[in-house]
């Protein structure tokens, strides 16, 4: 599963949008720091492609796939020097894929804080910067040492120069385009900034109905990431109705399939992930993989045997399939195609692999 990590000041909602993700069970307070641990939880991702495809095999089981998320306690000013939770906040974000800025809007005079989502934004930003730089020079002292002996090392210690220099200045690594090319090198060394981001500016009811002045200056900031508007309190009560009383507020409210399919749908493309299928009378489920991974590496996803004895993957579009009515009729028709190891899989396929181990 990838993880995904709520990141903002103390009271901009990252314990609601929890409750509004998995229905519940973190503690939302106005006040700073009513989270001191992480509160874990895992959504199902909602996919229509499942659930048809399930139908059409009678599938006993179905399994969706899921995304992990992760609720931090709150970031304050001085946060890279030990103010607040200090390292044990910038540990929890160590452990995540991809980074979900959680941005104040709403207006709430009961509520202390700002609530202006840039600045928020821009406060949180300079610590992270400032957490990496203190790692980016410990590592480029270390290899600037090492270089002396083994040249091979230079190219490592001109990148993670670059972005000492960035970092010296509160500029995140993934603000600047010139790191793209660089993101994979500078992996091994967990900074912060160079993980995907995404933003959610959380507004009030009023701010709902004509987000658009709200979230243009969050998204010139974040140039090139999701920035998603929502009522994060509205969204963590209609979480907690069964199915159909949700739908009705949701719909009354004028806030669509709510929550969850908004934030993964953003997150599946700040993260390049795709999804494909495995169906049959027994289990229909969904498996996550990354955008360009091969047969073999969506294989693994199952199994680390069906990696290693991969033979080839039978592959068919679930469009297709669905149109054929059944996998063995698709087949006969021959529309289910062999693949092997260089097969690039794309969103949608439905595979079945064939392997010896």
């Amino acid at each position: 599963m990838e993880r995904f990590g709520f990141v903002g000041l103390p009271n901009a909602g990252k314990s609601s949008l929890y409750n509004a993700l998995a229905g519940g069970g973190a503690l939302a307070a106005p006040y700073a720091f009513a989270t001191t641990d992480p509160n874990i939880g895992i959504a199902r991702v909602p996919d229509s492609r499942l659930c048809r495809l399930a139908k059409m095999s009678s599938s006993t089981s179905v399994v969706p796939a899921t995304v992990h998320f992760a609720d931090i306690g709150g970031l304050v000013e001085g946060a890279s020097q030990g103010e607040g939770l200090g390292n044990k906040f910038l540990a929890g974000i160590r452990e995540v894929d991809a980074i979900v800025f959680v941005l104040r809007a709403f207006r709430d005079g009961e509520v202390p804080g700002d609530s202006d989502p840039v600045a928020n934004l821009g406060i949180v930003e300079v610590e992270l910067a400032l957490a990496d730089l203190e790692t980016a020079e410990r590592q480029l002292d270390k290899l600037q040492r090492v270089s002396k002996g083994d040249p091979s090392v230079n190219s490592m210690v001109a990148v993670l120069s670059d972005a000492v220099a960035l970092l010296e200045s509160g500029v995140p690594l993934y603000r600047e385009r010139l790191f793209e090319d660089a993101r994979d090198e500078l992996q091994q060394f967990s900074l912060l900034t160079n993980k995907p981001v995404l933003a959610i500016v959380n507004m009030d009811e009023e701010q709902v109905t004509d987000p658009e002045p709200v979230l243009a200056p969050v998204r010139a900031e974040l140039e090139g990431s999701d920035v998603i508007g929502m009522c994060v309190q509205l969204e963590a009560e209609a979480a907690l109705l069964d199915e159909d009383d949700r739908a009705e507020m949701l719909d009354g409210l004028g806030l669509g399939e709510g929550a969850l399919p908004r934030f993964v749908q953003a997150a599946y493309h700040q993260l390049g992930l795709r999804t494909f299928f495995t169906t049959g009378e027994k289990e229909t489920r969904a498996w996550t993989f990354r955008a360009g991974s091969s047969a073999p590496d969506c294989a693994g996803r199952i199994h680390t045997d069906f990696q290693r004895g991969f033979i080839r993957a039978e592959t068919i579009r679930w469009d297709t399939l669905i149109e054929q009515g059944s996998w063995s009729v698709a087949r006969e028709a021959g529309l289910v195609k062999s693949e092997g190891k260089d097969y690039r899989p794309v969103d949608g396929d439905v595979m079945e692999f064939r392997f010896n181990v």
